[in-house]
């Protein structure tokens, strides 16, 4: 019996090792064997005189449509997906029509043809990685937004420029330490991208219109037009129907109704709006996102809006009833807007403690300070999440990463890369490393020191950035979740040097965006890895597509801020106006809060709000039943979309995103992907991508048509009801505290 047994048991573990050896062959996750093609054609064109021309007019464009709309009411962000779809057509006619002639570049060994032959699918991966620079956003435009726009104060504009790009180069050291990680390794696959491959290969499929149907570059068109002829009502002749408030128009004198009511600055029930901008400005397309994703932050808002909001506000917590409901400006005592000019030093421009000890501590509204305690409970959800749901997979792919690193352990990917291509050499890296962090320190020491971040801050901000990279990218590569460094990186440099507002924002950029941007290039890496593109043309492609959106990004907002008088100061800007810089404003006082009152006379002993510190425990704990449940009950497999950090962090764009946006966002959302995916699949397939790119990029168009014709000319429009950007519910920022007294607020 005892041989009988042990007899088959060698074939089953030769036939299981078989299976592994052929699945390490081609790739061990499932999921890229199924979409990533295993063959390369290296004399394939990749980067050609086409590349460099639609790439680079590609990354101008959205760079300048992105940052223009980041001013605006309703910002917009236009994706690379519409460089995407549109740039195909547009090669195929450069293949087509262009003469072969060869250019030599002068004083150089160096020629080029106008049309080195057929458009390919690398040309087309490589603008779109051009693209996605543009597209990806500067988030130093924010320090000089407000430095500029709200304290008043003069910045050097070459300190200004070498901010924004030294904070996006600086990832590409981290990038290049840790590419043998989080790129070669075949463990680690990196989920967002299997869908960018599955799109290229799919506009690069021979595609035949149906008798009677259209194509979808016909659609596209056809959408954008749409798109671009209706944005004239919403974007110039009638503002307010981006948000309509049904009960402000019945109760017009109650400021209860109207904070009920109130898409804008209230709780939003019968709120909506007609204008795709309310419904993708803040949260992004709803069409591109998962259904399960959608569903777990409706019900995030859900909860905090309708539940946790009305308890704390109408049983005063942390005297909510002297402020606003809904608001991320910060206020005094008497319920007035904070004179922060009064506890600043002008020379200094750091706090004056005797002054603000005079003056008093700083209020929020509640939703604001609730929204700071859910932003801690994200952080330590993510964390916890995935360590109980992903943990054993991260840890089981990371110990076959490390094995194969040092084993030099491959799939055909990496040795069609090695063997095909010449790697990028590590000391490209290490040269931009070194350079970029000495511009960094000279950035921020020179020009008077307009950034107040000394030089050991750009240092340990580095460090915090290399530490968290590797980590923090394991995550990204294998569940397509990337927790964010920003309240970590606020709270050091709030606790080691407070009262310095712009070292406060300044750290927080260095430490935060430079590992952000590190990882962005990693994936891309990786997906230049799955398209088999040669290592050097991505690497030369994402360095000058930085430097130049960065570039593009800076002369639109200096422009902006030099050319539109009050921009960002609605008291001051003419009715109909756009320029209202939501996302600057919450940036504003953010930095108020974390830099110059900082978190210990905040967030500890000495503010108000110590207890949202249980924050950090509620969202550690979180996840735990969720996980327990899905233990307890693997059969019910809904148990696991139930997604602990979602939920916490549905309103972490709230503000400067409104009720109007979220509950237009969710419907939308819900009805494309739940009622249109179910009812009409291939109809979904074919058409969702292009549907939200074609939406987005027709409102870009008209919205920059309009400024350049209209608005720049002072031109707003017909003063009539409409034309107005708000919902008509004047009484919705009212506090109902009695004697609190406050302009345009009735007195209680």
């Amino acid at each position: 019996m005892a041989m009988e047994v042990e007899g088959p048991v060698p074939d089953k573990l030769q036939a299981a090792k078989v299976v592994e050896e052929d699945e390490v062959d081609d790739s061990p996750i499932e999921e890229v064997r199924l979409t990533v093609p295993t063959t390369d054609d290296p004399t394939e064109l990749a980067l050609t005189f086409r590349t460099w021309v639609l790439g680079l007019i590609s990354c101008c464009i959205l760079s300048f449509l992105n940052q223009f709309f980041a001013y605006r009411q309703n910002p917009l962000s236009v994706g690379s997906i519409a460089v995407q779809i549109v740039v195909l057509p547009i090669g195929k006619l450069m293949a087509a029509t262009l003469p072969e002639t060869e250019i030599r570049v002068p004083f150089t060994q160096w020629s080029f043809s106008l049309n080195p032959g057929p458009f390919t699918l690398k040309e087309h991966v490589l603008i779109t990685i051009f693209a996605s620079c543009g597209s990806g956003g500067v988030y130093a435009m924010n320090i000089i937004t407000i430095v500029r726009a709200f304290y008043h104060r003069s910045l050097h504009p070459v300190a200004a420029l070498l901010l924004a790009q030294t904070t996006q180069l600086l990832g590409y050291g981290w990038a290049g330490l840790f590419r043998k990680f989080l790129v070669d390794s075949p463990y680690m696959w990196w989920p967002g991208n299997l869908v960018q491959v599955s799109l290229f290969r799919t506009l690069h499929g021979k595609e035949k219109r149906e008798k009677g149907g259209h194509t979808r570059l016909q659609f596209f068109l056809v959408v954008l037009i749409s798109s671009f002829a209706y944005y004239i009502i919403p974007g110039y002749l009638f503002q307010s129907i981006s948000a309509f408030s049904i009960a402000c128009w019945f109760w017009k004198d109650s400021i209860t109704a109207q904070h009920i009511g109130s898409g804008l600055n209230g709780l939003g029930i019968g709120s909506f709006g007609l204008d795709w901008s309310t419904v993708a400005s803040f949260l992004g397309s709803p069409l591109a996102t998962p259904l399960f994703a959608i569903l777990n932050t409706m019900l995030g808002f859900f909860l905090f809006l309708y539940v946790l909001t009305p308890i704390a506000y109408w049983s005063n917590s942390y005297q909510a009833r002297r402020f606003p409901l809904i608001s991320s400006h910060t206020f005094d005592a008497t319920g007035n807007a904070y004179n922060i000019t009064r506890i600043l030093n002008q020379q200094t421009f750091d706090i004056n403690l005797p002054e603000y000890n005079n003056y008093g501590k700083i209020y929020l509204s509640v939703t604001f300070a609730f929204l700071y305690g859910l932003s801690f409970a994200t952080l330590t959800a993510t964390i916890s999440h995935v360590a109980l749901f992903d943990g054993k997979t991260i840890w089981k792919l990371w110990r076959k990463t490390a094995y194969a690193v040092k084993d030099n352990l491959t799939d055909v990917h990496t040795r069609l890369m090695k063997k095909n291509y010449e790697a990028v050499p590590s000391w490209w890296f290490h040269v931009i490393l070194i350079s970029v962090v000495v511009l960094s320190i000279f950035t921020c020491e020179g020009f008077g020191k307009a950034l107040q971040l000394p030089w050991w801050g750009v240092l340990l901000a580095c460090a915090i950035a290399l530490f968290f990279t590797l980590p923090i990218g394991i995550i990204q590569a294998t569940t397509n979740m990337q927790p964010g460094l920003n309240v970590i990186t606020e709270l050091v440099i709030g606790y080691l040097y407070p009262g310095k507002p712009l070292a406060n924002v300044a750290f927080k950029t260095y430490g935060y965006i430079s590992m952000g941007q590190a990882l962005f290039l990693l994936q891309d890496f990786k997906l230049g890895h799955y398209m088999k593109i040669p290592p050097k043309s991505m690497f030369i492609v994402q360095f000058v597509g930085t430097i130049v959106a960065s570039t593009c990004y800076f002369a639109t907002a200096w422009w902006l801020l030099s050319s539109v008088e009050h921009i960002c100061d609605p008291a001051l800007l003419p009715k109909g106006s756009p320029w209202t810089c939501p996302g600057d404003d919450v940036f504003y006082n953010a930095s108020i809060i974390w830099g110059v009152i900082g978190p210990l006379r905040m967030f500890a002993k000495l503010g108000n709000y110590a207890q949202m510190n249980w924050f950090f425990l509620i969202g550690l704990l979180a996840p735990v039943p969720v996980w327990w449940l899905s233990r307890k009950f693997p059969e019910k497999k809904w148990i696991k979309l139930i997604h602990m950090p979602m939920i916490l962090g549905a309103t972490v764009n709230m503000p400067p995103a409104k009720a109007v946006h979220y509950i237009c966002w969710g419907t939308v959302g819900i009805f494309f992907n739940w009622y249109v995916y179910n009812k009409h699949k291939q109809w979904w397939a074919k058409h969702t991508y292009i549907l939200s790119a074609a939406l987005d990029a027709g409102i870009a168009f008209m919205g920059v048509l309009i400024y350049f014709t209209l608005q720049s000319h002072d031109i707003i429009g017909a003063a009539w009801w409409g034309l107005e950007a708000s919902d008509h519910c004047p009484l919705a920022h009212c506090p109902t505290a009695p004697g609190i007294m406050v302009d345009g607020c009735p007195v209680l």
